[in-house]
């Protein structure tokens, strides 16, 4: 197979996949560069480790690595740090056409409107902070043990937001937000272990207004409150 040299790294390239969404064509290890890091870095943003947040800088650095490893240890695939074929071939499965992860749709984060407009941020922005989140979602669903997570509301703009009286500096704003359901989990163990899984917002029961629901965001500081659940 042929080497690629990026960034001072060698990898060797990966088998080509007919993949609708992304394909990665090399081996990403630390110290490699570029969109494709970035991409990766979206698809593992849910294993950044206990109260950590992935950064989504293009940059395969250290964290990136560790990642990576959390991912591969979550689906039983060798836990080197290095993303090659296997780990590829997981991610192809676990990826809708749209990008989206396969138990996680763009209708489910938005019930405001079609166009992801209106909010504090882009509708560009709010629909790539959706991606995001869902991919988080997706590892937070995996790590509960692959049962259904019912998002409750997501993205919406100002008018959305007024009307269902969220607060005015809501990060439902941002398109970075899903509001969980208690399903068959129940609200504190979902509470508890999204701390595992890059959410840097975590209100739940015994939270004001936040005894129905788990809300998950993730805004610049860290804001974790569900007293009922210990946190």
């Amino acid at each position: 197979m042929l080497a690629t040299t990026v960034s001072g790294v060698v990898g060797t390239a990966a088998p080509a996949s007919a993949d609708a969404c992304f394909t990665w064509s090399r081996t990403l290890s630390q110290g490699a560069t570029g969109a494709d890091v970035r991409q990766l870095q979206i698809r593992v943003s849910g294993y950044p480790g206990y109260g950590a947040v992935l950064g989504l800088d293009s940059s395969f650095g250290p964290a990136t690595k560790a990642a990576v490893t959390r991912f591969q240890q979550a689906y039983g695939l060798t836990a080197d740090g290095i993303a090659g074929p296997q780990t590829y071939a997981k991610l192809y499965a676990l990826q809708d056409d749209d990008c989206t992860p396969v138990n996680f749709t763009y209708a489910e984060l938005n019930r405001c409107n079609s166009t992801w407009a209106g909010g504090a941020v882009s509708a560009a922005t709010a629909k790539a902070n959706a991606l995001v989140t869902m991919w988080k979602l997706q590892a937070l669903r995996h790590a509960l043990g692959d049962r259904p997570l019912g998002v409750n509301s997501g993205f919406r703009s100002y008018s959305c937001n007024s009307a269902v009286g969220g607060a005015s500096n809501s990060r439902h704003l941002y398109g970075d937000a899903a509001d969980l359901a208690a399903g068959s989990q129940g609200f504190c163990t979902i509470a508890r272990q999204a701390r595992n899984h890059g959410f840097t917002q975590i209100l739940g029961p015994g939270y004001p207004d936040h005894n129905d629901h788990v809300h998950l965001a993730t805004p610049a500081s860290r804001h974790w409150s569900a007293p009922t659940c210990g946190i």
